[in-house]
């Protein structure tokens, strides 16, 4: 039985790595992560909300706002 939980967070924690991966390469990051390092180092700032960071995610991707011209499509 214990070898079978092992196998289960394994596969668990392969299943996110995988995900967060994705999620990358798309130009979607981790909020949670984003979350706790701005509560870690900037302690100052008040964390954008999921919605927030999405949309910001979103527009780093295909260039919304940006003057150098780049755009996905």
């Amino acid at each position: 039985m214990a070898s079978t939980l092992g196998f289960r967070d394994q596969l668990r924690t392969l299943t996110k790595c995988v995900c967060d991966g994705a999620r990358l390469m798309v130009g979607q990051g981790d909020y949670g992560a984003y979350a706790e390092h701005i509560r870690r180092t900037h302690p100052d700032r008040e964390p954008m909300t999921e919605t927030e960071f999405f949309r910001n995610r979103e527009n780093a991707r295909f260039g919304v706002g940006n003057t150098s011209g780049f755009r996905c499509c």
